[in-house]
């Protein structure tokens, strides 16, 4: 391992093996997707959902190494054991960089199914990356406003309809859809201006994942509930890939999906009500854990 070269020098060489990866496996990964356009056949499709799960696999192997060529990172994983391969997830997890996802691909890779994000429909535009959320079956969602729903009240409730629809396609191939609840990254200075009760988190936002669960909820079995703390500081992208971050802990937690936690969050009180509690005394939980975790 080359954990003895300058940092400086160790970020620029992962940043260039970053893009490297990127490119070659971008591509084939777009090539691939427009089969799906040629050839619509169900069974078809679903081979070759595999096969494009496959290669965006390997690319998060191929980062992961990346990772350990150059940095030498004690990793305090608790819970993996928990968690199958081949299971239908909806994973939370708070939120503090953007080396966040990073290390939730490396701990996470072929422990379960793939991490997808919600995306706003409009994303699909997006050159390159667009098409290759769409090639892995990225959920894209389309929200609307209350003035829109004012103007036009017979799309109440089509945004579920679509996005249900949408995931359809899960049935045959298991998914794990990932939220960070608190909608941002944690800064002191984001803390201070919500005025929360947390020492290390910031206020969590239900609607997001009420509206996830609204319309997959008859896929997910489990949430996973992760908890990802740096003892020494939270490190940046620069700092991690440069070799300067040492240690990690990551926690992981399963909590059955019941009933209880599916509604209609938009249009019933009692069950806001109930959801947004339950998600406070989770972060609450969470709080807690990362004290003891950082003592």
């Amino acid at each position: 391992m080359l954990y003895f070269l300058p940092h400086p020098l160790k970020g620029i060489l992962s940043i260039v093996l970053y893009a490297l990866n990127t490119i070659c496996l971008t591509l084939p990964l777009i090539l691939f997707s427009f089969f799906k356009f040629i050839v619509p056949v169900q069974s078809f499709i679903v081979i070759l959902d595999k096969l494009l799960i496959a290669i965006a696999t390997l690319w998060i192997g191929i980062n992961s190494f990346n990772s350990k060529l150059f940095c030498k990172i004690d990793w305090d994983i608790r819970g993996l054991e928990k968690l199958k391969e081949k299971e239908w997830y909806l994973v939370l997890s708070n939120h503090q960089s953007w080396v966040d996802i990073l290390v939730l691909q490396t701990t996470l890779n072929q422990k379960i199914p793939m991490l997808k994000f919600f995306l706003k429909q409009e994303l699909i535009w997006v050159p390159f990356l667009g098409l290759a959320w769409w090639a892995l079956d990225f959920p894209f969602m389309k929200r609307y406003s209350k003035k829109q729903l004012i103007e036009k009240p017979h799309l109440k409730g089509k945004d579920i309809a679509n996005t249900k629809k949408a995931c359809e396609k899960f049935k045959h191939t298991p998914i794990s859809i990932i939220n960070f609840v608190e909608g941002t990254r944690f800064t002191p200075q984001k803390k201070m201006s919500q005025n929360n009760h947390f020492k290390y988190l910031l206020s969590p936002k239900a609607g997001g994942i009420a509206f996830v669960l609204n319309s997959m909820g008859d896929y997910f079995h489990n949430i996973i509930d992760i908890t990802i703390v740096y003892p020494d500081k939270i490190p940046t992208f620069w700092e991690y890939i440069s070799g300067r971050v040492h240690k990690i802990i990551i926690d992981f937690d399963v909590i059955p999906l019941t009933d209880s936690l599916i509604g209609d969050y938009s249009n019933d009180p009692e069950y806001k009500d109930h959801f947004f509690k339950w998600l406070n005394r989770l972060w609450q939980k969470k709080d807690e854990k990362i004290n003891a975790l950082k003592s």
